[in-house]
């Protein structure tokens, strides 16, 4: 299988994003992203090391294989975890659907924000578990665009989401993915399940999170998809603008901004 068309490229602006995204929801997605000492864990599709970088020192007596379909994403993953002084993980180039690894290698497996961009998500699932050994543990991370919800309200700014929607759509993934994370994991032969919602809510009294998640992470995102989005006549400049604008008002003074992460587990 080629390397996916990611929606969002492979920029070194999109690079900061996902930076950028991690550090600001790390809190939030991974206090409890902790695995028993020993733990040989399968990171799978782990981009530029945006997770890889929070998840490695919280385990420091894990080891981590962390994979990714993109080499250029793999050499910005090393060169993050060598400059971070971070010792157990190993990288490996590999394509999802077709593992290079013996059946039940790993006594853990965690994905994040990968299940959206595939057209397969339950074919993907399935070839995870047979490298997952018996009774181990998936972690499955995914967000939701349509669970964005922001004030001031604004009509331009729901269009310039719903232009990351539809050419998420096009290219064969699934920005709605949050939701369905649990029938997913069922469906591959999962059990014991459990979905745990994890909402984003900033306004002026965060700051931080207004700053990391609404324009750097969220806003970012939809700004990203411009051309895209323009030169399929998805949307018209004027709207895109000032959807774009509205977006930003909503990290204003007196702007707030919604938005929920779906953190699932199964046990093989």
């Amino acid at each position: 299988m080629p390397a996916i068309d990611y929606v969002h490229g492979y920029s070194g602006v999109e690079s900061r994003r996902l930076s950028d995204q991690a550090n600001t929801l790390s809190q939030l997605l991974h206090h409890d992203s902790i695995f028993p000492p020993g733990s040989s864990i399968l990171e799978a599709g782990c981009g530029t090391g945006a997770q890889t970088v929070i998840l490695a020192p919280q385990n420091p007596q894990c080891v981590f294989t962390s994979m990714d379909i993109s080499p250029q994403s793999l050499k910005a993953a090393q060169r993050l975890i060598k400059s971070s002084g971070i010792a157990n993980v190993r990288f490996q180039q590999a394509d999802i659907f077709r593992l290079p690894f013996e059946d039940e290698s790993f006594d853990h497996i965690f994905i994040c924000f990968v299940l959206e961009h595939i057209p397969r998500p339950e074919k993907a699932l399935k070839s995870l578990k047979r490298v997952l050994k018996k009774g181990g543990s998936i972690t499955v991370i995914e967000g939701d665009h349509g669970s964005a919800y922001y004030h001031p309200r604004s009509n331009a700014a729901q269009a310039a989401i719903q232009c990351l929607i539809d050419i998420q759509a096009e290219l064969g993934g699934n920005s709605l993915i949050g939701r369905e994370l649990y029938p997913l994991l069922t469906s591959a032969g999962f059990r014991d399940c459990s979905v745990s919602p994890r909402m984003v809510y900033a306004d002026s009294s965060r700051p931080q999170m207004v700053d990391g998640f609404t324009r750097k992470t969220f806003t970012a995102m939809v700004k990203g998809v411009k051309e895209q989005a323009l030169n399929r006549g998805l949307i018209d400049p004027e709207t895109w603008q000032k959807g774009i604008r509205d977006l930003y008002r909503t990290a204003g003074r007196n702007g707030t901004f919604c938005y929920t992460f779906f953190k699932a587990t199964g046990i093989k």
